[in-house]
């Protein structure tokens, strides 16, 4: 059923290396947080990863213990999310309530990844990241539940610089609060969800967090796009699946077209809020699946 299901995984080929020194290019490169959303794994948006390190950043994704599918602890111990703590089995009234909880978790989770970056910056026993990780500038983004998490972090901590929100629902005193850095907002095609109260209302959460932004905010919908074009999963799904996802509806964007969508706009966001790089260099990425603010 694997098989049918999936790609033979052991063909796929990453541009990825285990290990590798810090580029000497420049002293020191901006840092942004990655985070999968639900229980989904780090290594799912390798591409993106990949993508905005090749842009010169430093790019640290993490998974946790009870929040993410499985992890693999470094003394080989197993840790699999507890039925408790997957929204996914729940009626909406109950997962919303399990999500409010879940969200300020997973922010702490990213508050302790990055004062542990700072630590290494400060002092890494290697010596590999003494003095090469930007602190000042922080970036993070998210998929899903990982992107209402970037949303939170951004406006519980004022490290954070700028962040995205990939078509992820936003949660959190963030929704009446607003935020104060740039932030973009990459969303699905939802246009069939219209017609669903609960939909109309995550629309209108989105309309009062993008109102609030200051100048350096950015909202587009991939028309085409499903919740999982944006990572590598719609790449290793094997052409039955990507086949009938698309006749039960569930996008027809091709998977290659929207990653390349996304990860020009994820990393030129960043290097005009994290590098200051020229605004109009977001006004160049022109792709007609593209629709610009909130609907």
């Amino acid at each position: 059923m694997s098989k049918f299901l999936t790609r033979d995984l052991s063909l796929v080929r990453t541009h990825s290396t285990s290990d590798p020194n810090v580029s000497s290019q420049q002293r020191a490169y901006p840092v942004v947080i990655l985070r999968a959303g639900g229980g989904a794994l780090t290594t799912d948006f390798t591409t993106l990863a990949e993508d905005l390190a090749s842009h010169g950043y430093c790019v640290v994704g993490f998974d946790a213990p009870y929040r993410t599918s499985i992890i693999v602890l470094p003394d080989n111990r197993v840790i699999t999310r507890p039925l408790a703590n997957d929204p996914e089995n729940l009626p909406a009234d109950q997962a919303d309530l399990l999500i409010n909880s879940l969200l300020p978790m997973w922010t702490s989770d990213t508050k302790f990844v990055v004062s542990q970056l700072e630590k290494l910056n400060a002092a890494d026993p290697s010596g590999k990241f003494t003095g090469r990780l930007d602190m000042q500038r922080l970036g993070m983004f998210g998929h899903s539940f990982g992107g209402a998490t970037a949303l939170q972090f951004c406006h519980d901590d004022s490290r954070c610089k700028a962040g995205i929100d990939i078509d992820g629902a936003p949660y959190g005193s963030v929704v009446h609060e607003g935020l104060k850095q740039p932030f973009m907002f990459i969303l699905s095609d939802h246009s069939r969800d219209l017609a669903d109260p609960a939909s109309r209302q995550i629309g209108v959460h989105f309309q009062s967090i993008y109102d609030r932004l200051p100048n350096g905010r950015l909202f587009i919908t991939i028309r085409g796009a499903n919740h999982f074009s944006f990572s590598d999963q719609m790449l290793l799904k094997s052409h039955y699946v990507i086949g009938m996802m698309r006749k039960l509806g569930f996008g027809s964007l091709e998977g290659r077209r929207g990653l390349a969508i996304t990860t020009n706009y994820v990393h030129t966001f960043f290097d005009v809020y994290l590098k200051g790089a020229p605004v109009s260099q977001l006004a160049t990425q022109r792709y007609p699946e593209v629709q610009s603010g909130p609907q």
